[in-house]
């Protein structure tokens, strides 16, 4: 795994050096910007880990800067630098988004938790999300949007009919279904009766997904159907 990029935003001079120096010891990779203007065309060039923001700025102030960010980007984790009374930039900020605050002065090891919190928390949703776009058998993935499919490492590529059979088994994977099942499922009341349109789809698909160096997964179920799973 790279470098993590954290976008430091703060115009006190003296705290945003001593902010790159602690960030680069922990091992991440800093850029400073020393206003909002300028912190929001650094943002906006890259994709950042995570931005450290202080909301006293010239130019625009960190609300607003987070307000620019936010109005695109609802991932990014996003730690406000607030001053010790500013009650109201805490609550605009979480408002608007924020994951965290942290008030000065602040102990650097109290910031530091805080920073690997934040990446510890979006790192664990944004793996949940990817995840939940693919659907796993085994070594088979299938990803309903991007319509993509791997055995392995290996790419698939099927028709729209056979994506949707395969599909369907995966949705209903470890579960014995029958072929009328299977033709309601896939083809709707169109084809109803005509369960041997069953059989030849799952023999097109099989050839394409069994491949001859894996282990077969879409089972015959002797006088029932089929069924999708690992191989015992």
């Amino acid at each position: 795994m790279g470098y993590q990029s954290i976008l430091v935003v703060e115009d006190e001079q003296k705290i945003l050096r001593l902010l790159e120096i602690e960030l680069e010891f922990e091992g991440y990779q800093v850029t400073k910007a020393a206003d909002g203007l300028d912190a929001f065309e650094r943002y906006r060039s890259q994709k950042w880990d995570l931005i450290l923001l202080d909301v006293m700025l010239p130019g625009i102030s960190g609300i607003e800067l987070l307000r620019r960010i936010r109005a695109h980007d609802q991932q990014t984790p996003v730690l406000l630098l607030t001053a010790k009374n500013s009650v109201e930039d805490k609550v605009s900020g979480l408002d608007l988004g924020a994951n965290d605050y942290i008030t000065k002065p602040f102990q650097i090891e109290e910031l530091l938790a805080r920073i690997r919190a934040a990446l510890r928390i979006h790192n664990r949703d944004m793996g949940q999300e990817e995840n939940s776009e693919w659907i796993i058998v085994d070594d088979l993935k299938l990803n309903e949007k991007s319509r993509e499919i791997y055995r392995g490492e290996e790419s698939i590529e099927l028709t729209p009919r056979e994506f949707d059979l395969l599909l369907y088994l995966l949705k209903n994977k470890r579960q014995v279904l029958n072929r009328e099942q299977i033709l309601e499922g896939v083809w709707g009341f169109d084809f109803y009766g005509d369960t041997n349109v069953v059989d030849v789809y799952i023999r097109y698909v099989r050839k394409k997904i069994d491949l001859p160096n894996k282990s077969p997964l879409i089972h015959t179920i002797r006088g029932v159907g089929y069924v999708l799973r690992e191989s015992k």
